[in-house]
Formats: structure tokens, sequence, C-alpha cells
């Protein structure tokens, strides 16, 4: 199993960002995906889900409006637009699948809201 996030950077407050996060060695169309961060200092915490077919999303309450997530089951990729970004949103973001894939994490990726 590998999960391969990409799309961070330094971006102003006010700022956009699209993450992608590529999946292999499961069958992704099967299992929910989830986007993590983890803020230095802080414990990690889920910003959103999607259901495998992308019909349904949640959004921790404070991306909700800025943040969307996104699957293409075909490309076996998850991703997520992040719109209006803040200082608080800076934080290292981390894709997760659903049920017993849960347990593998990617590399991250790192996203910095900065003036």
């Amino acid at each position: 199993v590998m999960l391969v996030e990409s799309g961070g950077g330094l971006v102003q407050p006010g700022g956009s960002l699209r993450l992608s996060c590529a999946a292999s060695g499961f069958i992704f169309s099967y299992y929910p995906m989830s986007w993590y961060r983890q803020a230095p200092g802080k414990e990690r915490e889920l910003v959103a889900r999607i259901t495998s077919t992308g019909g349904s999303t949640n959004y921790v309450e404070s991306v909700k409006g800025r943040f969307t997530i996104s699957r293409d089951n075909d490309k076996n990729t998850v991703y997520l637009q992040m719109n209006s970004l803040k200082p608080e949103d800076t934080a290292v973001y981390y894709c997760n699948g659903g049920g017993y894939y849960s347990r593998f994490w990617g590399q991250g990726t790192q996203v910095t809201v900065s003036s």
C-alpha cells in the first residue's frame, strides 16, 4: 500500500492550493478516503472525508465552505482543494484510506500559510 501526497507549498493568506494523493496497493474505489492534518505541537486531526463513490463528503467545522474533497476512482487519486487559506491551516497534510487501510500513511505534504 502506498499513499503519495503532493501539492503543498508556501502560500499567502487568502490563497489557494490543491493537494493530491495517489493511492496504490488496494482497490481504491471500494474505500472512503480522508485528509488529515497535523500542525506542530498538535494532534493529527481529520479535515475531510469522502465516501467510496464520492457521493457524500464531511468536513471539520473550521474548513467548511473553504475546502473541497473530491476523488477520481479511475486515477486512484483523492484531492483537497483549499481556498481562502488562513495561517491556522498551516500543517502537514496526509491522506488516509478507510477500513483495514486506515493503518497506512504517506509522507504527507507541507502546507504553510504565511505572508
